[in-house]
């Protein structure tokens, strides 16, 4: 997996096999995440990266990421929930999402034209995480099945992590855990998954 910024823009994430490639994402948005990086970096938080991707911290916590996708980038706020909308260009990541926002550029022109909006959004997010805030922890609103409340209950370790995830990782889980139609094939992603929220990562955290 790619840890350093020259050669996530010249290589990509580095988790699969089309890194460096023409098909590669990255390779394919580099002039998006050049012209993004310009601005996030004008903010003055510290670039580092983080699962493969770029990713901007302020003293240590996790600020914003830029991400490239198949047709566009992504600029997604940690703690987007907290945030107004002025512009009204924040989006949901996902359906499921409850925590972070997203904005979407699908050309450089779209950078030039939303950067000062941007820009705002940024200053935003790092005064949240200057204040101290946190977003406000809720219960997932989908049921827990019951094969994971037994096992929940069974081992207070892994009732502890689980409880000290996100709502979104959370509802992320349930929701994995619940598609299986099986109660053999729940217990099975339980514990496949235990390991993972032990660690306080989210399903898809690498």
């Amino acid at each position: 997996m790619t840890t350093d910024i020259a050669t996530y823009l010249a290589e990509g994430c580095g988790r699969c096999s089309l890194g460096g490639t023409p098909q590669c994402k990255a390779v394919q948005q580099v002039d998006i995440l050049k012209a993004l990086r310009e601005i996030v970096l004008g903010t003055g938080l510290e670039e580092t990266v983080k699962w493969g991707s770029p990713c901007y911290t302020l003293s240590g916590k996790n600020v914003v990421m830029v991400s490239a996708m198949k047709t566009h980038c992504v600029v997604s706020f940690m703690k987007g929930v907290l945030l107004d909308d002025p512009h009204g260009l924040l989006e949901k990541p996902g359906p499921n999402s409850t925590v972070g926002k997203v904005m979407r550029f699908a050309s450089v022109e779209e950078v030039v034209t939303h950067g000062e909006a941007l820009q705002d959004y940024l200053q935003a997010a790092i005064a949240v995480e200057k204040s101290g805030k946190k977003v406000p922890k809720s219960s997932p609103q989908e049921k827990v099945p019951e094969e994971l409340h037994a096992a929940l209950e069974a081992d207070p370790a892994l009732k502890s992590a689980f409880e000290a995830l996100t709502p979104g990782r959370q509802r992320g889980y349930i929701l994995q855990i619940s598609a299986a139609k099986q109660s053999k094939t729940r217990q099975s992603r339980i514990a496949k998954y235990t390991p993972m929220i032990l660690a306080g990562k989210g399903l898809h955290d690498r």
